[in-house]
C-alpha cells in the first residue's frame, strides 16, 4: 500500500521551511508521497490575515512544480467549515483505501492537540510524524512517548508564514524565503503587502 504523508497548513504563504520539511519526511520516514492539504479556515486562527483559498492554492501549486513527490490537495475546500482534521482523515481514508496516511504535525500542535475534536480518534487509527517548532508551553507527558507519535531528527522549522508576512508588509525582501515562483506570483499580485 502507498504511504502518503499529509502535511496540514493554510500555506499562508508556502515557504522553504515547508518544502525542506516535506522533504525530509519523505525521504526519511518510508512515505511515497507528501500531500499538502491546504486548509480553508482553521478552527484554531484568525481569517482575517487569510489569503482566500483559490489563491494559496495557486501559490502551492507553483511551489509544488519542481517536485514530483509533491501533490497539493483542496479535499478541505469542499468540506464544512471550520475544517477539523479527523472530518478530513475520514473523508480521504473512504476516497482512498488502498492508501496509508500518516500526519506530519509541528510540535507545537501537541501542547493542545488533547483539545482537537476526536483527538482520541486520530492517535487510534493514525500515526503522527512530528517536527521541532519553537513553543513556549510543555507538551503533555501522554504525547511524549505515545505509540503513534513519532519524532524523526526532522530540521527546526526557524521560518513562519506569519513573520514572512509581517516582512512582506514592512518592505523586507523575502525572496530567499519563499520557492521562486510563489514569490513572483505574491509580488506579481501584491500580496500581504500594507
Amino acid at each position: 500500500m502507498e504511504k502518503i504523508g499529509l502535511f496540514f497548513g493554510t500555506f499562508n504563504p508556502i515557504h522553504n521551511g515547508h518544502i525542506k520539511l516535506a522533504s525530509f519526511f519523505q525521504k526519511n520516514s518510508e512515505l511515497d508521497f507528501i500531500w499538502f492539504i491546504i486548509t480553508a479556515h482553521n478552527p484554531w486562527k484568525k481569517t482575517t490575515d487569510l489569503l482566500n483559498e483559490t489563491e494559496r492554492l495557486k501559490i502551492v501549486s507553483q511551489a509544488l512544480v519542481s517536485h514530483p513527490k509533491f501533490k497539493v490537495n483542496t479535499i478541505e475546500f469542499k468540506l464544512p467549515k471550520p475544517n477539523y482534521t479527523y472530518s478530513t482523515l475520514i473523508k480521504l481514508k473512504k476516497q482512498y483505501p488502498d492508501k496509508v496516511f500518516k500526519l506530519i504535525l509541528g510540535a507545537d500542535n501537541l501542547i493542545s492537540f488533547d483539545k482537537w475534536k476526536n483527538y482520541d480518534k486520530i492517535l487510534n487509527e493514525f500515526e503522527l510524524l512530528i517536527y521541532p517548532r519553537k513553543i513556549d508551553k510543555p507538551i503533555p507527558k501522554k504525547f511524549l512517548k505515545h505509540s503513534k507519535i513519532l519524532w524523526p531528527k526532522a530540521p527546526n522549522l526557524i521560518i513562519s508564514s506569519s513573520e514572512i508576512r509581517k516582512k512582506i508588509q514592512e518592505g523586507t525582501d523575502v525572496s530567499t524565503q519563499i520557492p521562486i515562483k510563489s514569490w513572483e506570483y505574491i509580488k506579481e499580485n501584491n500580496f500581504y503587502s500594507a
